[in-house]
């Protein structure tokens, strides 16, 4: 049997941070893509991605209770979790070696060297986007989940 799917890339934005933003590409077939575009057509949304963006929220939103549980769980930080050099050497200085836990977006900062987050970062586990360098996410491709 032979299906034909159109691909789409949708940009995830936050709401209200212009920018901050992933690319992913889903596959479609022409009739689930049919209705996005008659909701769009009617003005039910403002364009394929709206749709999209919306239906993830929905289904984010029905298993709220699966994520509160998980994230209390696994102890994930949720959200925006930004690590600085400052924060690497001082994790550094304390003897301390971080098992980083994320689901949303994890960002280490341009200026830490890779040698920096491997001696700081035993382990990083990122549910979402990890923004690095590719210096950096090369020295920690063995600790990555």
């Amino acid at each position: 049997m032979l299906q034909i799917e159109e691909r789409a890339v949708v940009e995830a934005k936050a709401p209200g941070r212009p920018g901050d933003s992933e690319k992913i590409t889903i596959n479609l077939g022409f009739v689930d893509l049919g209705h996005i575009d008659l909701l769009v057509s009617e003005g039910v949304y403002a364009n394929r991605s709206d749709f999209i963006r919306t239906a993830i929220r929905n289904q984010a939103e029905r298993h709220a209770e699966v994520t509160r549980q998980a994230v209390a769980r696994n102890r994930v930080e949720l959200g925006l979790r930004h690590f600085t050099r400052a924060d690497l050497e001082a994790a550094r200085d304390r003897g301390e070696r971080l098992h980083i836990r994320v689901l949303g977006l994890a960002s280490i900062a341009p200026d830490v060297s890779p040698d920096l987050a491997c001696e700081t970062i035993a382990s990083l586990d990122v549910l979402g986007s990890l923004h690095a360098s590719p210096a950096v996410k090369a020295a920690l491709h063995d600790r990555l989940r």
